[in-house]
């Protein structure tokens, strides 16, 4: 059975009808009729989807033909075939037949077939539309349930309690702050250095909010220019720029009923520090290349790695607008200063990276989790989450030790630990065992960092190959998870 669309060509010329057909023939199922009552009789016989007729025959013209198959098949996309382009003809034609698309004479091959093609496409999707439309009728309620359990679902994922801290970790209070300050609808700004987390806090008090079924929108205002900002916030029309080729809804208008997170609010020029000020007290918008006003209802939750209260005193930040922003402030401490969490964020984000790569491995050693603790992190937990996905990549083992891990994470651990790795024992004991624990430590982190190129690590210690051989087996160091002397 032939599975192709179905064209009729309806042409009073049978030699125009044999050429139309041979173009068509290769893609389509071609019906043809040299006048209207053949071409009547394959439409009541047949699936047709698409049908041409040529505007100048005998009996019926192609517009009468065209509009008495609008009337009973609406569905069927219709081509009118002529060799006049009279305005009044063409709006006739569209009005009375509701003709999908006109072909000039002499018509080319190439222009034929595409157009022929672009009209069963549309006539497929037609129906597709229809179809899903009804199934979306009698779905509705299962919809809305799903709807509704997927809003609980994020809900409980955005929670307070999700976002992961050891018991006692300095998080707690500020997680603690924004589950009360979440069901008053007031601004936050959430201060906090760069990579810690802001957005994750500013989701949970969205969720924690009357407003949780409504959007979340979030723009970083620091990465794009003034005139791109105030377009993604405001939306723009039309032609109001260079490249605006449609009207555009903006950020604010689609959050409305809902929250508004600017990320490095601190970044903004003082330009637009006066048009976000308009906006957060006339709750107004006005997109660019637009002379009327739209009212927005949303919560705006701020958030800079900057501090805003210095910025307002040297005069880079309006102090108006910091007091609008600044209903409430909350801070998000670095990871520096939260080492206990460094142990359960390392793991879920090991565990997140496992599945998104579709490699698994057990976790990481002690040691190489004592060397994460002992980094100071500065680019806080998205620095955190990048190393984790590196040593992951490069993982040769089921559990991650410290040679999976980088040379600065390495180094920048053992400079925080004064000049040495973590070692077991602490710093209690003879001399001379305290002594050995340092040189233990210099030795491991040199290997380490040498990717256990014992040569190199040799030459930079000072040390013959032998020598340190003699060392790592005095002090039982092995590549993959070095035992340390006690």
């Amino acid at each position: 059975m032939d599975s192709r669309p179905v064209i009729l060509v309806v042409d009073d010329e049978p030699r125009s009808v044999e050429v139309i057909a041979r173009v068509l023939d290769e893609d389509f199922e071609v019906l043809t009729a040299t006048g209207a009552e053949a071409a009547l009789r394959h439409l009541e016989n047949s699936w047709v989807q698409v049908v041409l007729a040529d505007q100048r025959m005998p009996d019926v013209t192609g517009v009468a033909l065209l509009a008495q198959v609008r009337e009973r098949w609406p569905d069927i996309a219709r081509i009118l075939i002529t060799g006049y382009t009279d305005p009044d003809d063409m709006i006739r034609a569209i009005n009375d037949a509701g003709i999908y698309q006109f072909i000039a004479k002499p018509w080319h091959p190439d222009q034929l077939l595409l157009t022929v093609r672009n009209a069963a496409r549309q006539y497929q999707l037609q129906r597709e539309h229809d179809r899903l439309s009804i199934e979306m009728k009698l779905l509705g309620p299962t919809l809305e349930s799903r709807l509704a359990s997927r809003r609980d679902r994020i809900r409980q994922g955005f929670h307070f309690d999700t976002l992961i801290r050891a018991t006692g970790s300095p998080l707690d209070e500020t997680c603690r702050l924004a589950a009360q300050v979440a069901t008053f609808d007031v601004p936050v700004l959430v201060l906090g250095e760069t990579g810690t987390g802001k957005e994750l806090l500013a989701r949970a008090i969205h969720y924690g909010s009357l407003r949780s079924d409504r959007p979340f929108q979030a723009e970083n205002c620091g990465a794009i220019p003034d005139e791109l900002l105030e377009s993604e916030l405001f939306g723009h029309k039309r032609g109001a720029f260079t490249g605006a080729v449609a009207n555009r809804v903006g950020l604010l208008e689609q959050a409305d009923g809902g929250t508004v997170f600017l990320d490095e609010i601190g970044d903004v020029s003082p330009a637009f520090q006066v048009k976000l000020l308009r906006f957060l007290q006339e709750g107004e918008i006005r997109p660019v290349g637009s002379n009327e006003s739209r009212h927005v209802n949303v919560r705006v939750i701020a958030a800079t790695h900057r501090d805003l209260a210095a910025e307002v005193q040297a005069g880079r930040f309006r102090q108006d607008l910091y007091y609008r922003l600044a209903s409430v402030e909350l801070e998000v401490p670095p990871l520096r200063v939260r080492p206990g969490d460094i142990r359960l964020l390392a793991g879920a984000i090991l565990d997140r990276l496992c599945a998104t790569h579709g490699k698994m491995v057990k976790g990481l050693t002690d040691d190489a989790l004592a060397c994460l603790e002992a980094y100071d992190w500065p680019g806080n937990v998205r620095e955190l989450q990048n190393e984790l996905t590196r040593a992951l990549v490069l993982a040769g083992r089921d559990r991650l030790g410290p040679e999976c891990l980088s040379p600065r994470i390495l180094a920048g651990a053992t400079r925080q630990a004064g000049g040495a790795m973590p070692v077991a024992g602490g710093d209690s004991g003879p001399l001379r065992d305290r002594v050995e624990r340092v040189e233990a430590a210099i030795l491991l982190e040199t290997l380490l960092r040498f990717r256990w190129n014992k040569s190199k690590a040799a030459k930079e210690l000072g040390l013959s190959r032998v020598g340190l051989r003699a060392k790592l087996e005095r002090y039982g160091l092995v590549p993959g998870g070095a035992e340390r002397p006690h």
